[in-house]
């Protein structure tokens, strides 16, 4: 049986990794050999066979060298994504520092400007009803097919049509808030002013009891301006005595849908475009260095350990060698996973909330011992 072992040296050049992601760094190139010697020696070379060639160190290397950079800037997505989303894919954010932004969440906060009128992403218009003498029921509906309009697709956000504000029936006597002036302000005409009259400062919540007594009183004992609206059938009260336009503002729920929809290929909309690429080898520290090297070696042990069982049994001069494939494979499965783990509660450890929370220990920490030293009496 002819098997290839390491010879005991390599020599690497651009073209020997599978997708040669690293081949022109020449930090890369000046450790694949170093690396490839190391995983030998540690896999037992020279006092045993080691069935890999250098090819195969250097496609476990690369392997390592990818993987430290999936799981760094896996994290930083994680932690940053808030901040990235709907950013150029254009730009390699590798060496870039990213400050927390606002952007996202406003875009989030549209939704409930758009339902309540104030900004939003989607268009209010404007629309009215020709209001008919003694005709109280309006179908909304109707109003939409004139206008080229599909009534479900219509949704009204807001009827122009109410009682004058409270604050100008502030002397109703009828409420009981004339308070006794109501005669006197009234027939100059200024009833609808402010009632800043009284010559006793009183609480903010007295003329609010006041307005809210009002409306409560309009609603009971008047016919009040109202109206209801169910299925775009708007019916308003009381019934109308004359003619006129009745006006309303709404939005078309196909624009709601349409407008929260971005579609562009140059955007980052989920994290598998962020534009994070592979790591430049060259500048990874020692710390990371030290991580790939293990990595490699585990990437290393779980291939030779399939080499190995494909030769289980190796025949010697009256009797068979039993080769260690499974032992391989277990142990360079755990490291592997051992390592991830490692790295993930590295990254975990540096996130901001934990330096955050380190900082303002140290903090407390300082100004407990700053405590205890003795503080001088000066004496004039």
């Amino acid at each position: 049986m002819n098997v290839a072992i390491w010879p005991g040296s390599s020599s690497f050049s651009a073209g020997s990794t599978p997708f040669g992601f690293y081949d022109t760094d020449t930090d890369f190139q000046s450790d694949a050999d170093k690396v490839a010697k190391f995983c030998a020696q540690r896999l037992g070379y020279p006092i045993t066979n080691v069935e890999l060639q250098d090819i195969n160190f250097y496609t476990a290397f690369e392997e390592a060298l990818t993987t430290y950079g999936n799981e760094v800037y896996s994290y930083k997505v994680l932690q940053d994504y808030l901040s990235l989303e709907g950013m150029s894919t254009g730009s390699n954010l590798n060496h870039t520092l990213i400050s927390p932004n606002m952007g996202t969440i406003i875009r989030l906060s549209d939704q409930y400007g758009t339902e309540i009128g104030v900004g939003g992403n989607t268009t209010w218009h404007t629309g009215s009803v020709a209001l008919t003498s003694s005709v109280q029921n309006y179908d909304l509906n109707a109003w939409a097919t004139e206008n080229s309009l599909t009534g479900s697709d219509v949704e009204v956000k807001r009827v122009f049509y109410k009682s004058p504000p409270a604050i100008t029936k502030y002397f109703d006597p009828y409420a009981g808030t004339g308070t006794g002036t109501m005669n006197m302000l009234d027939s100059f005409g200024w009833g609808n002013y402010s009632p800043g009259v009284n010559f006793l400062m009183m609480p903010l919540n007295f003329d609010v009891l006041k307005l809210q007594a009002i409306e409560l009183n309009d609603t009971i004992r008047k016919s009040n301006y109202s109206f209801e609206l169910i299925n775009n059938q708007l019916r308003v009260f009381p019934i109308p005595n004359q003619t006129g336009s009745l006006y309303f503002e709404y939005i078309l729920k196909s624009e709601r849908i349409a407008n929260s929809l971005v579609t562009s290929p140059s955007i980052v909309t989920n994290i598998s475009n962020v534009p994070y690429t592979n790591p430049v080898y060259a500048q990874v520290n020692s710390v990371g260095r030290s991580w790939i090297f293990e990595y490699t070696l585990a990437v290393s042990k779980e291939m030779l350990g399939y080499v190995r069982g494909k030769y289980s049994n190796v025949p010697i001069p009256g009797d068979d060698v039993q080769l260690n494939q499974s032992d391989l494979i277990s142990s360079a499965t755990a490291e592997k996973e051992r390592l991830v783990t490692k790295l993930k509660e590295y990254l975990e450890s540096i996130s901001s909330d934990k330096l955050l929370e380190k900082r303002a220990k140290e903090s407390e920490y300082k100004e407990k011992e700053l405590s205890s030293v003795p503080n001088l009496i000066y004496i004039g």
